[in-house]
């Protein structure tokens, strides 16, 4: 069921209101700024569904997830490693963090998708999201799965959202949509009714407020409220109009009623409903605290006074109390009431609140921090919490929204005065988008080769510090796919020799794999084999395995490419020997795409030795081990 709205809906709070104990109910909901928050609304239903606090450390929020996926269904536990890194509460290396990122994306949607059909199992569920107009691509997708795969589930979906919002559901046979529109005159004479009674001398006034307010609810609310405000309307158990209606001066729009509204409020007050709307749609008592200049008794009664004129409501959180906009209209009025400069060290004081009290876990408000601190002068802040929202994204194979807010970054890092400074700030901004635009377009993209070609610049100016390594290593690859071989050769060099001076095992193995891909491609086969084999003795699993080298596993890759030019040299069968043993590694890892890439290699040596029959075997086994 879909509904045109926005905020916590008197539809969707009415129709709770009725809803069985013998139903579970769970909510999220997108915010203005959410479209660059990846997962926003579905990461709150998952910490609300497993009790997370904001307190609880990432042990104890691994066993919630893992106590609460064991009580529903043992056959969940699968989808451990997507929900950990999902929540960012991974345990030492992520098994998945080189997975392809669509088969992330997807196997996380299904692990989301799983827990729902299993509570609806237990008892009847509902799922309500609220303001779509704000959603981002992941939760989108989230809705777009359920709308496919839930027609025989016992969950009943709810949403709502603006006109201009745009879904696929509407061929659906499980698929209904309420439209909220304008109220006729009838229909709003009934609502005018309710709000004042009946008597003949507010016929005209009844008049007046439906067709000026076009039979807008929320409008025909705020007039009236307006109405009483200002004395116009008065009452003492029965309404009265005070005045001649030839006197009545009402601004043309919803939100120049509101603005009139706001007006009229004490200062405080004024102040401190343009500091719940900076907070956003629901701000927390405890925040309000820290950012409000108020005791806590005058501020508790201020706030009941916004409530009493029905600005926001009050709502209980889980060890807190949060207040609500009753419409996102009275906090988007609010917000655009203040003053640019106010409005500025509002969103920093915002953020330095968020900082203190959320200390032990920021990365669950990385979202708010970036958004709070770019709307602020602190761009320093600003940087640092967008650069680090845009890699906890990449964790979660959201990488629009990862070059996004990387992009913000580097965008008011130009601000910046040139300098060291600069630089040690830009430097990890461009290795991290870079990986980003792979994940997008490929090792292929301009964009990842300028982010690349970028970094090794900046390490340049620093001295060629640790960071030029992965810059060079991207700089290849980038040469390599596209075929530039002469350009990738003189760029492998450069990285071999910088890992013979560290002689970092790694960067060596890195280094050896690369010369050797290199090699083969150039049909310097003598060459590519020897450099092979060293990468072969050099690889470590234990050190190696959790890094990956282009999205494969690095010993895989040796292997593979290892069989590949040992076919090239005549040795067939040492050729699939060393093929099979990069299949078995893949195996033992547990890593689809190096799986997929030791298949590839094997069913081309299968090819090339005719063997059709264990082609077409080995061909299928791809699409098993991805699903």
């Amino acid at each position: 069921m879909a509904e045109a709205g926005t905020g916590k809906s008197r539809l969707f709070y009415e129709f709770e209101e009725t809803i069985p104990a013998t139903c579970k109910v769970l909510e999220a909901y997108s915010v203005s700024h959410g479209k660059a928050s990846a997962w926003l609304p579905v990461l709150e239903l998952l910490r609300d569904y497993f009790r997370i606090q904001d307190a609880d450390d990432a042990a104890s929020r691994r066993g919630k997830v893992r106590d609460r996926l064991t009580a529903l269904d043992p056959a969940l536990e699968d989808t451990l490693p997507y929900l950990y890194a999902l929540l960012g509460i991974v345990e030492g290396p992520d098994p998945i963090a080189q997975m392809d990122p669509q088969i992330k994306r997807q196997r996380t949607l299904d692990a989301v998708k799983r827990i729902i059909v299993g509570e609806s199992l237990k008892q009847p569920l509902v799922l309500i999201f609220e303001d779509l107009h704000w959603i981002d691509d992941q939760t989108q997708a989230l809705l777009n799965l359920l709308a496919d795969t839930l027609s025989n589930a016992r969950v009943l979906l709810l949403v709502n959202y603006r006109p201009e919002y745009r879904h696929e559901w509407t061929n659906r046979s499980h698929y209904s949509q309420l439209r909220l529109d304008p109220l006729g005159k009838a229909d709003g004479a009934v609502m005018l009714s309710a709000l004042l009674g009946e008597g003949d001398d507010l016929d005209s006034i009844k008049g007046v407020i439906v067709e000026r307010t076009g039979g807008n609810p929320f409008f025909i609310e705020e007039i009236v409220k307006a109405l009483f405000d200002e004395g116009t309307l008065i009452g003492n158990g029965m309404v009265k109009l005070a005045r001649p209606l030839s006197q009545l001066r009402l601004p043309p729009t919803v939100q120049g009623m509101l603005a009139a509204r706001i007006d009229r409020l004490a200062t405080e007050q004024k102040d401190l409903l343009q500091t719940l709307a900076v907070i956003g749609r629901e701000s927390s008592l405890g925040l309000l605290r820290k950012v409000a200049s108020h005791a806590d008794t005058q501020l508790e009664r201020m706030l009941a006074d916004l409530q009493a004129s029905e600005f926001v409501y009050e709502q209980p959180a889980t060890g807190d109390i949060e207040y609500v906009f009753k419409h996102a209209l009275t906090q988007e009025v609010a917000y655009n009431s203040l003053l640019i400069e106010r409005r500025k060290l509002l969103h920093e004081r915002i953020g330095d609140a968020i900082e203190s009290i959320y200390a032990s876990s920021l990365d669950d408000h990385l979202a708010e921090l970036a958004h709070h601190y770019s709307h602020s002068d602190n761009v320093t802040k600003a940087v640092e919490y967008l650069g680090r929202s845009g890699r906890q994204a990449m964790q979660r194979a959201a990488h629009t929204d990862a070059v996004r807010s990387l992009a913000a970054a580097l965008e008011l890092l130009e601000t910046f005065p040139d300098g060291a400074e600069r630089i040690q700030r830009e430097l990890p901004l461009q290795l991290a988008i870079g990986p980003a635009f792979i994940a997008l377009k490929g090792w292929g993209a301009p964009e990842m080769e300028r982010a690349f070609a970028r970094a090794r610049e900046l390490c340049s100016q620093l001295g060629d510090p640790p960071e030029i390594f992965p810059a060079l290593v991207g700089l290849t690859g980038t040469h390599m796919v596209r075929g530039e071989m002469r350009a990738a050769k003189e760029m492998a060099e450069q990285v071999l020799r910088l890992a013979e001076r560290t002689l970092d095992p790694h960067q060596l193995l890195w280094a050896n794999a690369g010369m050797a891909q290199i090699s083969f491609h150039r049909g310097d086969l003598a060459p590519a084999r020897e450099r092979n084999k060293t990468a072969i003795a050099l690889y470590d699993r234990e050190r190696d395995a959790p890094r990956k080298y282009m999205g494969i596993d690095v010993g895989v890759a040796n292997l593979s490419y290892g069989g590949w030019t040992l076919w090239h040299l005549g040795y067939a069968d040492q050729a699939l020997n060393l093929s099979h043993e990069a299949r078995e590694l893949a195996e033992a890892l547990s890593h689809p795409d190096s799986i997929a890439f030791a298949l590839g290699y094997e069913c081309n040596l299968r090819h090339l030795r005719g063997e059709i029959e264990v082609v077409k075997e080995l061909a299928e086994a791809p699409d098993q081990a991805l699903h």
